[in-house]
């Protein structure tokens, strides 16, 4: 017999969709059960509603599911806490957590790693500090905002509510005035020692993983643009800070390397040559390519913490000690 289970919307799922409510909270059902659901027994402050409905906070969803075939539907794997933390804490309040990610670990799983990447190990983090309560908040899960390349290093941004995870990602986006600036340091091949400002084209060649920019001309592809400030420059090699305007995939190593810079270590794009005597020399196995600086602006609302916030991490000590041994003066950056 169908009993009626009742959601309240708290903060941490005001703005969804009813369908992904749904599908949040029984994350083993198929969407063709959840829409089923939606148009029989499913009803928001005790009327039928779209699935694309908004919800918000204070609403009641009631679903009317037997006991057991909500169990079943329901079943939810929470954090555990096994996978070893490599993050660090770079600042937290009740609604953003900034971490630093490391070398080598993936902002989100992939088809050959699933359990430990930086997603999972932040929402271990916060089930294990009391940020994050999966049975109280069955519909999400802390997310990150921004995403960085397996082997670029630095900040990470998550949202520890819904609000909070659309108003971060709407502001990474930045499709209006008001954006966070987002700095990276990157040592390259090559001596810059004047400002530069890439603006292209791209297209993404899904099969290859790759962004190529476009001829000067084409009218196809989406804009990039990326603000390059020389740091320290010498022996061949140039340290910069690049200031993202827009956020493509691989953005920064793409125009670079178009610019006749590549990023040393970079294996997609970079120079063959160089990173083959850079491994050899200095055992360096990935780009030098450091997400450091993010400066919000005023804030209202769910981001009020951050309002006005600038957010550092320091770059990993093998980038320090690579880029010093290149004659490159990291201490400058500031």
């Amino acid at each position: 017999m169908a009993e009626r289970h009742t959601i309240e919307i708290t903060e941490f799922e005001e703005g969804r969709r009813l369908d992904r409510l749904l599908k949040k909270y029984l994350p083993g059902a198929p969407l063709s059960l959840i829409y089923r659901l939606i148009r029989k027994d499913v009803k928001v402050n005790g009327r039928r509603a779209s699935q694309n409905v908004l919800l918000c906070l204070g609403d009641v969803v009631e679903i009317a599911l037997p006991e057991s075939a909500l169990g079943e539907l329901s079943a939810r794997k929470a954090g555990n806490g096994r996978a070893k933390r490599q993050f660090k804490v770079v600042y937290e309040d009740e609604a953003v957590l900034a971490v630093s990610k490391p070398f080598g670990l993936l902002t989100h799983g992939d088809d050959r790693e699933k359990k430990d990447t930086l997603a999972n190990q932040v929402t271990d983090y916060l089930i294990a500090s009391g940020g994050f309560d999966p049975r109280r908040n069955p519909t999400f899960s802390p997310a990150p905002a921004n995403r960085l390349d397996r082997n670029t290093t630095g900040l990470v941004l998550f949202g520890k509510t819904l609000p909070a995870l659309q108003a971060l990602a709407a502001l990474v986006r930045g499709g209006g005035d008001v954006r966070v600036g987002k700095y990276y340091l990157a040592v390259t091949k090559g001596e810059i020692r004047t400002s530069l400002s890439f603006s292209d084209n791209m297209v993404r060649i899904e099969e290859e993983g790759k962004t190529v920019t476009l001829p000067d001309g084409a009218e196809d592809g989406r804009l990039m643009k990326t603000e390059i400030r020389p740091v320290s420059a010498g022996k061949g090699y140039s340290l910069v800070e690049a200031r993202l305007i827009t956020g493509r995939t691989h953005q920064i190593r793409v125009q670079l390397a178009a610019a006749g810079y590549p990023i040393a270590g970079d294996r997609k794009y970079g120079d063959p040559q160089l990173n083959a005597r850079l491994l050899k020399q200095l055992g360096l196995k990935a780009q030098m390519l450091h997400s450091w600086r993010l400066e919000f602006p005023e804030l209202e609302g769910a981001l009020n913490g951050v309002s006005g916030k600038t957010l550092t991490a320091a770059p990993p000590k093998e980038f320090e000690e690579t880029a010093a041994r290149l004659g490159l003066k990291i201490a400058d950056k500031r």
